[in-house]
């Protein structure tokens, strides 16, 4: 049964047996692990996964390749969960979780920020994700490529992009060059973890709503300049100049 990728899942599917094995050899799965993969699609992962791993959870919500899914293991080696990633209680499966996934490029960003609310029950995370929202992931304060993502996610993993995968390694190609990244969650102290996690994101939030404009505008709302400056904060610095711990002081200020 042929499956024609579909745009509205933004299914691309990867079909290079050389980057499958190198995405494999960097999740390194032990038999026990609780493993689950968003997006199996065609399997291209899925079968290797499952030879290291006793059982392996998914999560799709393409029907057809559901049907193909049961079609080709078994239930008691292929946990298939019928729905949408955006709106899946990760948590429900239980602690250490490892998720891996070729995340559709179409809903990155908001699933990324959803997989976020579970870091306290994961273990690790591996995805594939275009080349430039792993760039965003990592960035470091200061460049054009830091952002609401890369503190948001920086805020609660440590993350390495690992390598780079061309277009070609997919059926259809897209038009952009793909990267695998590693999230680990932070094992975080007293400090590091903001009294209010929802001000925290309402700050971050307000800060970058207008990244070119001075964080005296964008955070005018939120705190006056005086509270700015008591908090070793410049009001006229912009919101990339900002670390994360910046953020959490911030928060925790207006909290």
């Amino acid at each position: 049964m042929n499956h024609i990728p579909r745009r509205r899942f933004g299914q691309n599917f990867l079909v290079s047996p050389g980057i499958i094995r190198r995405i494999v050899a960097a999740i390194a799965p032990k038999p026990a692990d609780l493993l689950v993969e968003i997006g199996p699609g065609l399997g291209a992962l899925t079968a290797p996964l499952l030879e290291c791993v006793e059982r392996l959870h998914v999560v799709e919500i393409d029907r057809d390749l559901i049907a193909r899914l049961r079609q080709a293991w078994p239930p008691e080696r292929l946990a298939i969960h019928e729905g949408d990633a955006l709106a899946f209680d990760f948590a429900s499966l239980g602690e250490r979780i490892r998720i891996v996934g070729n995340l559709p490029y179409n809903i990155s960003t908001p699933l990324l920020f959803h997989l976020a609310g579970f870091a306290g029950h994961v273990h690790d995370m591996h995805f594939m994700l275009q080349k430039e929202v792993v760039d965003r992931m990592v960035a470091a304060p200061g460049g054009g490529d830091y952002g609401r993502l890369s503190v948001m996610l920086q805020y609660r993993f440590d993350m390495e992009r690992l390598f780079v995968v061309p277009p070609g390694a997919f059926n259809p190609a897209p038009k952009v060059d793909s990267a695998i990244v590693r999230l680990t969650p932070k094992k975080l102290g007293a400090g590091d973890t903001a009294k209010d996690s929802d001000v925290f994101a309402r700050v971050v939030a307000a800060a970058f709503s207008q990244r070119r404009k001075m964080l005296r505008n964008t955070l005018r709302e939120l705190i006056d300049e005086e509270g700015l400056v008591a908090l070793g904060i410049k009001p006229t610095a912009r919101a990339e100049e900002l670390a994360v711990a910046d953020y959490v002081r911030l928060a925790d200020a207006l909290a």
